[in-house]
């Protein structure tokens, strides 16, 4: 949460109105089992919406701390610790379905913050949009778990469960994990600034939360009488909570951003570093006049700086609020299902194989279901005899593989649209002659065509005076500032899968003005997020040398592969990349 500020005259008048905004503290003693109900997911509203495992949601947590670990302790907006969150989020929700953007924040942010994240589940009705967001960024001073990996860890794990369980959506759900909130709520402005008035009017409230599992923390609602507010407070009186009202947190977060432009906004907070009331340790327990959170933006902000018990209130809140507004509370009155048999299928590259879509009537009367197919890779095409049938009856679902098709495992769905939309998955795996066709799966390794598919620092990639290309005329330039900075690229690619070996190779290239032997500043490959090899100033040498990667073990995962270059505030070292490949054999 951003630390408090001068609101503007419009802002002010918004939060009185709406009786506030809030993020708030967290700190002492998780309230007593004897103040509160010891379930957290309330028998009486356990029907609308499936339980939130706050243990996985701790996992991400875990997640997150090891990241800043990794990063010089923290996950700043403009750092590798918040570009490697960024990479974690990302994989985890492509691989359960969602459509996932990377936005960056080309005017607002601190120069050098990473993007934005959003992702939208593609279900529902698109002209009626309810958001979730949270930041995604810390402070300097530390990892940044209770602010904010608590309410960014909370999305995730609400996202993935909607995706598991996929049920018929009333309204389009759409996730937001933003940059630089700390430094004045950037990342959210520029989102909804970028917006066009028809996409603002269709977001029919944005949920903000930040700072969901103060230690000494109060349950707090941000426009708790509003209609937005209603799920949210519903699930929490059903557990005797008696929310309170988020004044502390009132234009300190990024729900603020989309209240400047007239959405409805409500959301869930804990505290931040005001100070809890005697009346609130009464109904809440804890300890009265401690802060809600005596370690925010502190480094003892970490893994240890977590109330579960709020956390599990807060996912499982947040979980019932998106099933109140977004999911079908009823079947439609004529409604269908679909299934696939078989629902698994192995192919060589240039051939083909079938498979069975079914439908059914399980309501009502027969209707037209017109048939599609998503996630294919490229060059593999579905096609369907008939494209489109009368609920009852049968398409026969061709699937056909390009001969450049690399070996792995690829998740179809195929969909079935009539009333409602209804889907079943495929799992098409490319065996390859032999098991294995030997495939290189980077694009423009050798930075010759632009900077794309690259993300991240991309101003690295061109051709500069000082540096060469190991062969043609473009190359990536990391670091070499002489001063305190991080550049990084990265690309995501799926390792096939069926082959013995996945090697990176790359030829880098690394000059210094440090002397000696002692480390200062370095050279790693991350895997998503994860380094798995390292050079630093140490390894300078005349020319460019060939670096390999065995990535064996990632064989048929899709990954996010980055290059990330770290310099202290000293001397200058320079880490020169060009032609990288990822081949499999």
């Amino acid at each position: 949460m951003l630390r408090p500020r001068r609101l503007s005259l419009a802002g002010l008048a918004l939060a009185t109105a709406a009786a506030g905004l809030t993020l708030l503290p967290a700190s002492a003693e998780a309230a007593p089992a004897g103040h509160l109900p010891t379930a957290a997911h309330s028998p009486a509203l356990a029907a609308a919406a499936p339980d939130i495992d706050v243990t996985r949601v701790q996992a991400h947590l875990t997640e997150l701390n090891s990241i800043a670990t990794r990063n010089g302790g923290n996950r700043r907006s403009t750092g590798q610790g918040y570009r490697d969150s960024v990479a974690y989020v990302k994989g985890k929700l492509q691989a359960a379905g969602y459509t996932v953007t990377e936005q960056a924040c080309t005017s607002g942010c601190t120069s050098g913050a990473g993007p934005n994240l959003i992702a939208e589940w593609p279900r529902g009705d698109a002209s009626k949009v309810y958001m979730f967001g949270s930041h995604l960024d810390g402070v300097s001073a530390g990892p940044g778990i209770n602010d904010n990996g608590s309410g960014s860890a909370t999305l995730l794990e609400v996202a993935l469960k909607l995706a598991q369980t996929d049920p018929a959506m009333a309204a389009r759900v759409r996730f937001g994990w933003w940059t630089d909130e700390e430094q004045g709520l950037n990342g959210s402005d520029f989102y909804v600034r970028s917006l066009t008035s028809a996409q603002r009017s269709a977001i029919k409230a944005y949920y903000n939360f930040d700072m969901v599992a103060s230690p000494n923390g109060g349950y707090f609602i941000n426009h708790i009488t509003s209609a937005a507010a209603a799920p949210m407070k519903a699930y929490w009186d059903s557990l005797n909570l008696q929310p309170e009202e988020n004044t502390e947190g009132a234009g300190r977060s990024d729900d603020y951003s989309f209240e400047n432009y007239g959405i409805p906004t409500s959301g869930y907070a804990m505290g931040a570093s005001a100070r809890k009331t005697s009346a609130q340790a009464a109904k809440w327990g804890g300890t009265a006049g401690a802060a809600y959170d005596g370690c925010y933006h502190s480094a003892c902000d970490t893994t240890s700086n977590i109330n579960a018990t709020g956390l599990n209130r807060s996912a499982d809140g947040v979980a019932y609020t998106l099933w109140k507004q977004a999911v079908s509370d009823s079947a439609p009155a004529n409604d269908f299902s679909v299934s696939v048999n078989p629902a698994a299928g192995s192919a060589d590259p240039g051939t083909s194989l079938t498979t069975t879509v079914s439908t059914a009537t399980t309501s009502g009367s027969a209707q037209t279901v017109n048939l599609s197919a998503s996630g294919a890779p490229a060059g593999v095409t579905v096609s369907f005899s008939p494209a489109s049938v009368t609920s009852g009856a049968s398409s026969t679902a061709t699937v056909s593989v390009g001969s450049s098709v690399a070996p792995g495992t690829y998740p179809l769905t195929f969909t079935g649209t009539g009333t409602a939309t209804h889907s079943a998955s495929y799992t098409l795996t490319v065996k390859g002659a032999g098991g294995c066709t030997p495939t290189q799966v980077i694009s423009n390794g050798g930075f010759e065509s632009g900077t794309s598919p690259w993300t991240g620092d991309t101003g690295a990639i061109g051709t500069f005076s000082g540096q060469s290309a190991h062969s043609g005329s473009r190359y990536a330039w990391l670091a070499g500032y002489g001063y305190a900075a991080t550049d990084s690229i990265g690309q995501t690619v799926t390792v096939p899968a069926g082959c013995s070996k996945a090697t990176l190779r790359y030829w880098l290239h690394i000059d210094t003005a440090e002397s000696g032997t002692t480390v200062y500043d370095t050279f790693q490959v991350k895997v998503n997020g994860t380094a798995r090899q390292t050079y630093s100033n140490a390894d300078a040498a005349t020319g460019y040398t060939e670096r390999t990667l065995d990535l064996g073990q990632y064989a048929g995962q899709q990954i996010t592969l980055t290059f990330t270059a770290t310099e202290d505030s000293g001397l200058q070292t320079s880490f020169v990349v060009d032609d990288a490949t990822l081949t499999t054999g």
